[in-house]
């Protein structure tokens, strides 16, 4: 007698109607697996309807669908629904040698009750230091070794609880994920809701046994990039690796140049001439548990501190503390979001801005040379972070710099123009055994202005590797870097 698969599991489902993802919403409820699909495939808002019954999993989801031809398939806790293969074998390309050895995911994140995407999303291969982060539109792409196949995607989102998948059962299609919105119980707030003065203090506390104590070597990607009046002006990208003392010295972080680029729009020369200095030292110094801001000094007698609620990082509770300088206080300061593990106190990420109020006296900091006759006013500076845990210990994993100036000439009677100005780094890979401190000789300053570097193209590296979309933020192609460090490291 054959077995049964899961999907011939019988459930039994009311009469129902209204749009196909609210009646898989009941089939979820019934079993507690969660819908993956690609949304090509099905339309969320299509009107449909079910008589009351006794069904199968495939039976119900290819009459809520209306296609009797998708295939149903349950893995681990997921319903996964694609089209035949003969449906997109066609679409895909012959594999090159090279793609014989890895496989793509691609899909977006959205939020399950609006399907409103979510953005700055995570997505990492579970026990591996592997992962992206989606864009503004919830999208996502990870390349990955075929020897992955089997290991499983974490999708997670700030206040959303997490889903894992099995990476091999998302390939062929863009998947959408729909994450389901943590809501913190009152008296869990009440209970757990900390001082936030207090939850500062545990966190210097506890900065020794949740930061690396022994020097590191990281491999990092770093961009930077000029927009003006939203149109695209430069891009410099680079492979660091870098040098990173312990995080309780003061001793500064050292940077090699492995590889670089310059990618330069053809428009450039018509719009404005702009350039970056010291965007890859602000990078190093935005590790703010090394290089410690002013907010977070043990006596920050400028600023008030509030505790704003909890939410779910990877299924860790997280308290939130928001931080603004005092009304007395009337000169530029930071204002902005910590985030806590209410656990074990490690600072996992932040968000911050210069005060708005204050923003415009700022020029002089950010603003070293202008043309005769032009303004340049500061009208947005923010920055944000984010630490990755690893064999117990938190990294950096990811910063970026948003720099928005406003510019009036003066020989133009009417309208202003927009300069958008903006670097990122992304930790691909982490080394913590046989790390030596970079020799002076291998060491590039790190308030260098990068574009102006000269070093040679590597042909050889960049090929195959397309330029990140600009506005996609760098850590959603970790993945693809990664395995193009990995071959950069082991031909060196």
């Amino acid at each position: 007698m054959a077995m049964s698969s899961r999907e011939d599991i019988v459930v039994q489902l009311p009469k129902s109607k209204g749009t196909i993802y609210q009646l898989f919403d009941i089939i979820t409820q019934k079993t507690g697996l969660q819908f993956v699909y690609d949304s090509n495939i099905i339309n969320n808002e299509k009107k449909s309807k079910i008589k009351k019954g006794n069904y199968t999993i495939r039976q119900a989801v290819c009459l809520i669908a209306g296609n009797n031809d998708l295939e149903v398939r349950i893995i681990g806790n997921h319903i996964l629904i694609t089209l035949p293969d003969r449906s997109y074998n066609r679409q895909l390309r012959t594999p090159t040698k090279e793609h014989e050895k890895q496989f793509t995911v691609i899909g977006s994140l959205v939020d399950k009750s609006t399907h409103k995407p979510l953005e700055a999303g995570s997505i990492r291969v579970e026990g591996s230091s592997i992962g992206s982060v989606t864009n503004s539109n919830g999208e996502f792409r990870l390349i990955l070794p075929d020897s992955l196949r089997t290991s499983y995607l974490v999708f997670s989102h700030l206040g959303y609880a997490t889903q894992v998948i099995e990476a091999g059962s998302l390939t062929g299609k863009a998947y959408m994920i729909g994450l389901q919105e943590r809501i913190v119980p009152l008296q869990e707030v009440v209970l757990r809701l900390a001082n936030p003065l207090h939850l500062l203090d545990k966190m210097r506390e506890n900065k020794k046994s949740n930061y690396p104590y022994l020097p590191v070597c990281a491999t990092t990607f770093y961009r930077e990039g000029i927009e003006y009046d939203k149109r695209f002006v430069k891009l410099n990208e680079g492979i660091f690796k870098v040098y990173k003392p312990s995080s309780l010295t003061l001793e500064p972080d050292r940077v090699e140049l492995l590889k670089m680029r310059n990618i330069l729009s053809t428009n450039a020369k018509d719009s404005i001439m702009a350039k970056i200095k010291a965007g890859i030292d602000a990078c190093l110094l935005l590790d703010i548990v090394k290089n410690v801001p002013d907010f977070l000094e043990m006596n920050a007698n400028e600023y008030e501190f509030i505790s704003t609620g909890m939410t779910s990082i990877d299924d860790r509770m997280v308290n939130i503390v928001y931080f603004k300088q005092k009304a007395d206080i009337d000169q530029p300061c930071y204002c902005g979001e910590l985030y806590i593990d209410s656990e074990n106190y490690a600072l996992i990420g932040a968000q911050f801005e210069i005060n708005p109020k204050y923003i415009k006296e700022t020029t002089n900091t950010f603003v070293e040379r202008k043309s005769k006759g032009m303004k340049v006013t500061p009208q947005k500076i923010s920055y944000s972070l984010a630490y990755k845990r690893w064999n117990g210990r938190y990294y950096i994993n990811y910063v970026r710099g948003d720099l928005h100036f406003k510019l009036k000439n003066d020989k133009r009677w009417f309208g202003s123009s927009h300069l958008h100005t903006w670097f990122e780094m992304a930790t691909c890979k982490i080394d913590t055994i046989q790390v030596n401190r970079l020799r002076k000789k291998e060491v590039l300053p790190r308030r260098t202005i990068f574009e102006e570097v000269h070093f040679p193209y590597d042909e050889s590296f960049w090929e195959n590797f397309n330029i990140i979309p600009i506005e996609n933020q760098l850590s959603e192609s970790i993945e693809k870097i990664a395995l193009k460090v990995e071959e950069v490291l082991h031909d060196d």
